[in-house]
């Protein structure tokens, strides 16, 4: 076994450091060259070698450093356009936020993710990255009045569970009590308390933005989270959208928006505690909502695409 890491090692530092093509390293090494080939896809599978990109230009733009500039935060703009179709948009931001992530994470860390649309399509392009010691948490409860949610947020942290072999915590409460009482009573329960007690902890968190008015539909506003009678309370209270579903107006003001008594997520309060805050967005209908997310300090870092970071620094 310790042979065949050092073959694999020795394989990976000529292909990627010293540019030798599979044929003369097969010759070196005594392998053949499907051999070699192999090597290099378990270095890259097992975390040896990974490959990242430059920063796209687009983080250059005007618009990120006036999005930088006014908020604070570092901001990944991937060049796209406004004539692709929304699916394809929202693939080129996943694709970007996937890379991001996975080498913004490391060995021993406490990993806060809030499931959505987002993070489903984040992780279907996650290539792997095994750490040690790491733990998925999950920030956001996850069952409605028809569903417990479970398959659905379930696939989601077992991707990412499996791209850094991480343990998972999960979060098996509701992700809107029927009574704020009930929620209450529940936060005091110690199988709750250990869960929040690690949120409260976390060294990095990705999330996206929901948006009752965005185009590519948000998971909590049409999968039976809420009805005909709380959607239309959530407008009339002037929410746009939510983070970990909590609940947020445009100018980023949110306590006082009565379903967040009901909440689950980790409010904007505890998440702006975690060092290191992605969130990512592909979809310019939710400018005002990523501007709420921006105005109440929850995000250190911005993934989303041209269009949309032109449609969030048009609403300043």
């Amino acid at each position: 076994m310790h042979e065949r890491y050092d073959d694999m090692y020795e394989a990976a530092v000529r292909y990627y450091v010293h540019d030798e093509k599979m044929e003369s390293i097969a010759r070196q090494l005594g392998l053949s060259r499907s051999s070699v080939s192999r090597l290099l896809s378990r270095a890259r599978d097992e975390g040896l070698v990974r490959i990242t990109l430059a920063e796209h230009a687009g983080s250059r733009s005007a618009t990120a450093r006036l999005l930088s500039r006014r908020f604070g935060i570092k901001v990944h703009i991937a060049t796209v356009g406004d004539s692709v179709p929304l699916n394809t948009r929202f693939d080129r931001v996943a694709q970007m936020a996937a890379a991001l992530f996975k080498d913004s994470v490391s060995d021993g860390q406490l990993i806060g993710v809030a499931w959505g649309v987002t993070l489903s399509a984040i992780v279907a392009h996650l290539d792997r990255r095994p750490l040690k010691d790491a733990t998925i948490v999950q920030m956001n409860g996850g069952a409605n009045p028809e569903n417990s949610g479970a398959p659905y947020v379930g696939a989601i942290l077992e991707g990412l569970a499996n791209a850094f072999d991480a343990r998972i915590v999960h979060f098996p409460v509701p992700a809107f009590f029927d009574y704020a009482e009930t929620r209450a009573a529940m936060w005091r329960e110690r199988s709750v308390r250990r869960v929040l007690e690690l949120q409260h902890t976390l060294d990095i968190a990705i999330f996206g933005v929901g948006s009752i008015s965005g185009k590519v539909p948000s998971h909590v506003y049409n999968a039976g989270y809420l009805d005909a009678d709380d959607m239309a309370q959530l407008v009339r209270e002037g929410a746009v959208g939510d983070v970990c579903t909590v609940l947020l107006r445009e100018d980023g003001t949110y306590a006082d928006i009565s379903y967040n008594e009901r909440a689950t997520g980790l409010a904007p309060e505890e998440l702006k505690r975690v060092p290191r805050r992605i969130c990512v967005v592909a979809d310019p209908a939710r400018a005002a909502a990523v501007l709420g997310a921006l105005r109440c300090g929850v995000v250190t870092d911005l993934v989303c695409d041209d269009v949309t970071a032109q449609a969030v620094a048009a609403r300043l």
